[in-house]
């Protein structure tokens, strides 16, 4: 099977590209039911799959020198229904229902996804082609109000100073 050429990719799929490299960032932490508020430090390594079709992303985030999260994230576009979506697979444990699914508006990607443990919330915003910004909220089940639990900025950086993926 041969994958589709990048040149033959649609808008939305050239879109995802650009979450496409090696990235580290400093997060702000929210105090939820899983975790404490803090900072932590984040590192991140996205590769196109099959033609571009797929961004697969690893992401592993350091509080106090210690992994304190990791997630494999798999970003596409689905053509019929006209969305982006992403599956997360992390350290929760949790197995997705179902994707979150979004559009993106302008330079900013904003994905949703419910469970019967209620509904998150991802917003990507990119400043340029080397750093973006990226806010997590989540509404338990039963509430109206969104709660803050991560924000921060990323940068692009060598893939060689990130080790252990």
């Amino acid at each position: 099977m041969n994958a589709a050429p990048f040149s033959s990719l649609s808008a939305d799929h050239q879109h995802l590209q650009a979450l496409v490299g090696a990235w580290r960032g400093e997060e702000d932490v929210a105090a939820t039911q899983w975790t404490d508020a803090g900072t932590a430090t984040s590192e991140l390594l996205a590769e196109a799959q099959f033609g571009g079709l797929f961004v697969v992303q690893r992401y592993r985030q350091r509080s106090d020198g210690t992994i304190s999260f990791g997630a494999h994230n798999v970003f596409g576009f689905d053509q019929q229904n006209r969305v982006c979506t992403m599956h997360q697979f992390d350290s929760m444990g949790f197995v997705p229902v179902s994707p979150a699914t979004g559009t993106w508006s302008g330079n900013e990607l904003v994905l949703e996804r419910s469970s019967p443990r209620g509904a998150a919330c991802v917003i990507y915003s990119f400043d340029g082609t080397d750093t973006y910004r990226m806010k997590l909220q989540f509404k338990p089940a039963g509430s109206d109000a969104w709660q803050d639990m991560v924000s921060g900025v990323y940068r692009r950086v060598s893939p060689s100073t990130i080790n252990g993926f």
